[in-house]
């Protein structure tokens, strides 16, 4: 077909290799982990959107805000998990923990039971940033688009069909520094392109275009569970780190179905190299045959506040480097690394669901990329965070970040979705594959750019040390049973490396095919930390 537009490429995954571990500047590496501070949590009073969506995070009448019942989440089919730790006292199934209360070792509680969490930052502390939620608009005419877009020879197609181009043109906005775009139903998927440009801040210098990934449905939770069932939830892009910014433009072209038509053209277009023709054909042909949009396209542009590194935090019970007591009963769980905590990198807890949700144990680690590209320093890694965090809970209406741990460029370890570092915290990271494992996510883009070595190492690791908790070897392999995927059906067991790529559980690209081509000596080095 003309113009073939790029269609979903898979979303954000990313892991390791096997090299010498540099420990994050002073700065970094402060905040160990530590259990959440104490303090009520309240939900902000809304997101700064310039146009409201119903049931958006935050809006009247949402799941989990004022004046509605907090959601809790049923258990998964297991009974109940012990967490490791160094003391004994349990508490009963179903019973509450206070605000601030830590959950102690040997605790039982059942498999999917909400705890109810503590906040990270002191009371009454405002933690800066914002979303602007601008709704996309059928882009009737090449005049709909900057001039650099024209030049380039972009148009648009039939206006009023949902096959139309959608998009926004040049504008001048509040403060950004990521960008990703929803739409309404998290069960549609997007077909097509997405592309921005920005104009950084204090600048007139517009970017060059840039592509979204379009990771349709596989970071998510799991279909049948209740964060997924949220009429929150919306379908994304994986967000965009395009650094402090206060223009931007925006255009969403359909993809042109795979018809003979199509194929002639296809093969008409393939031999010719010019973009101008590229980006002309492919645009009109993909709004007079293409594929529907999604409803509800909107532009998504999160600003995480001043761009302050991470800070300290105080020191960890089981600082870096010593073994827990779990870990000195079982000769196989690595040393455990530092980690940033939720209050180092400076979470805003008020955003997310006031409960944890635990899983029954942690048999297998998902590596991904977030792809949200690599033009970020690792001072900024606290602000991206806390972007994609925003990102997720505000704009894709899940219950907190996704992913359980976050890794910079640099081997700097972040803690991911609260709940406690040791424990089996259920994110939201591999559809169909969220149950008994934990999701891992290196900051950047990794299908062709070879990820860093000090973030490989980091994720070996980390890696060594959580899977030991739980008795995994990150050699072997291990069971788990599918909760619906579009590589594996509901119900049925597959087993899977214990250090798997998001990959070999969902049909994406994700880890990127450079980051999991590092799996192999990622796995030999974690098990390495484990003393194998």
């Amino acid at each position: 077909m003309r113009g073939i537009l790029a269609s979903a490429i898979g979303v954000t995954c990313a892991t390791a290799l096997a090299l010498p571990f540099t420990l994050p500047s002073s700065g970094a590496q402060a905040a160990l982990v530590t259990p959440l501070g104490t303090g009520p949590l309240t939900r902000p009073h809304g997101v700064d959107r310039e146009s409201s969506v119903e049931g958006a995070p935050g809006a009247p009448g949402a799941p989990g805000v004022p004046g509605h019942p907090t959601a809790r989440f049923p258990a998964s089919g297991a009974q109940s998990l012990s967490v490791p730790d160094e003391s004994s006292e349990s508490i009963r199934s179903g019973e509450s923990i206070r605000s601030g209360e830590s959950i102690r070792s040997g605790e039982s509680i059942r498999s999917g039971e909400s705890i109810r969490s503590a906040e990270s930052v002191p009371s009454g502390e405002s933690i800066p940033g914002s979303t602007q939620s601008l709704p996309l608009a059928p882009l009737a005419s090449a005049r709909s688009f900057g001039p650099r877009a024209r030049s380039l020879g972009f148009a648009a197609g039939t206006f009023g069909s949902r096959a139309t181009a959608q998009g926004l043109p040049e504008r001048d906005v509040r403060r950004f520094s990521l960008v990703g775009v929803v739409w309404d139903n998290p069960d549609t998927e997007l077909h097509g392109r997405v592309q921005v440009r920005t104009r950084a801040v204090g600048t007139t210098a517009w970017s060059s275009w840039q592509d979204l990934d379009i990771h349709n449905l596989e970071h998510a939770a799991d279909t049948g569970s209740a964060e997924r069932g949220s009429r929150r939830v919306r379908g994304s892009t994986a967000p965009l780190w395009v650094g402090a910014s206060d223009g931007v433009e925006v255009r969403v072209s359909p993809e042109a179905p795979a018809d003979g038509h199509d194929a002639q053209e296809g093969a008409q277009a393939k031999a010719q190299d010019d973009a101008q023709a590229e980006a002309q054909d492919g645009a009109q042909h993909g709004a007079r045959h293409g594929t529907a949009l999604p409803e509800g396209l909107r532009l998504e542009l999160v600003d995480p506040g001043d761009e302050s590194p991470a800070e300290d935090a105080p020191d960890s019970p089981s600082p870096a480097g010593r073994k827990t007591g779990a870990a000195r009963a079982n000769p196989y769980i690595g040393p455990r690394p530092r980690i940033i905590t939720r209050k180092g990198w400076r979470a805003d807890e008020k955003l997310r669901e006031r409960e944890f949700l635990y899983t029954k144990t942690v048999q297998a680690a998902f590596v991904h990329h977030t792809a949200s590209g690599n033009n970020y320093r690792c001072s900024q890694a606290a602000s991206l965070i806390r972007s994609i965090y925003r990102y997720h809970v505000k704009s894709n209406g899940w219950r907190d970040i996704g992913y359980n741990f976050i890794v910079d460029k640099c081997g700097n370890i972040y803690e991911g979705r609260a709940g406690g570092v040791e424990k089996p915290v259920m994110g939201a990271h591999t559809l169909g594959f969220n149950t008994n494992s934990m999701g891992i996510a290196v900051l950047g883009t990794f299908t062709k750019s070879k990820p860093p070595a000090a973030a490989v190492t980091a994720v070996a690791r980390l890696t060594a040390w959580k899977l030991g908790l739980f008795g995994a070897n990150p050699l072997g392999t291990t069971v788990l049973t599918s909760g619906g995927s579009n590589k594996y059906k509901k119900g049925r067991k597959v087993r899977l490396r214990v250090v798997s790529g998001h990959r070999d559980g969902y049909l994406t690209e994700c880890p990127g095919a450079a980051l999991y081509r590092q799996l192999g000596r990622l796995r030999i080095t974690s098990a390495h930390y484990q003393g194998r």
